[in-house]
């Protein structure tokens, strides 16, 4: 018999099969990577707005950095505006020019609107047009997504299907096959147990009540459930608080650090728009 906390599950994992069969056919039929568009070499504003800091860096276009990796923290229940202020004092303080913007959110983000922010101030992210205003303010293109895909385009090897996972202020999922992102699916907010979903069985503010012991084990039965649910090639673990595992991980997972997910800002702009992968253009005054 299904263990009913894994039951919930077993619908998404048909939903991401067939989303893998249809990507690996297009896969097929291109003839070139489309990382070929992008031999200019133009640099790249790679910012990662969390719940706990907003961190942002200059790449070129193959994802090495070209300035400092610079960070604020992100203000408490932080509206749209509050944060846009944090990434006006992030970006002099680095120092170049940049030609495209790539930006990583905590929450679901569909072209370039945003729809959720669990970890950042209720009831003021729903609709928020977030792409936009930053394209905007600098007169550059966006490339807007979730924090987590961003991430793991920087960390992934490329070959099948690879999740990475991020336990920092909350609970993060990206799904990737052949390196390409699939569609973003909000798995921190799934039931785990009868009153907790993913973000408050792993967040932050479970680290802090349970403790490391009990965090740990909870770590475990997730990747149990993850390895039942979606068999996977290879599983990452990111986040503020992936160096407090303290148990021995499979051979197909691994530990990385924010700084290893870097590159996923550049190689947000070699993926051709589809599924989330959205580009906002300035609107001309």
């Amino acid at each position: 018999m299904i263990n009913p906390r894994i039951r919930h599950f077993i619908g998404l994992n048909f939903v991401i099969l067939n989303i893998i069969k249809k990507q690996a056919f297009f896969t097929k039929k291109k003839n070139m990577p489309v990382s070929q568009k992008n031999e200019n070499k133009d640099n790249i504003l790679s910012i990662d707005i969390g719940g706990t800091s907003v961190k942002a860096c200059i790449l070129n276009a193959k994802g090495d950095l070209c300035s400092e990796y610079k960070k604020l923290p992100t203000p408490k229940n932080a509206t749209p505006k509050d944060i846009l202020d944090v990434i006006n004092q992030l970006v002099p303080e680095l120092g170049l020019d940049f030609e495209k913007i790539s930006v990583g959110f905590p929450g679901y983000v569909k072209n370039g609107i945003v729809e959720t922010a669990a970890n950042l101030a209720k009831n003021k992210w729903s609709g928020v047009d977030l792409a936009q205003q930053i394209s905007n303010v600098f007169g550059k293109p966006v490339r807007l997504i979730n924090d987590a895909d961003q991430q793991a385009l920087g960390i992934v090897a490329g070959k099948g299907f690879e999740i990475v996972l991020t336990v920092g202020t909350g609970f993060g999922t990206a799904l990737l096959f052949d390196g390409d992102l699939l569609p973003h699916l909000e798995l921190a907010h799934l039931p785990i147990t009868k009153n907790k979903d993913y973000d408050d069985y792993l967040g932050a503010k479970a680290f802090a009540k349970i403790g490391k012991k009990e965090w740990n084990e909870r770590l475990k039965r997730v990747i149990e459930i993850y390895k039942v649910v979606f068999n996977y090639d290879s599983l990452y673990i990111g986040g503020g608080n992936a160096k407090e595992i303290e148990f021995e991980l499979d051979h197909n997972i691994r530990t990385v650090s924010n700084k290893d997910g870097i590159k996923g800002g550049a190689k947000l702009w070699d993926l051709e728009e589809k599924y989330h992968v959205h580009t906002t253009n300035p609107k001309k005054k």
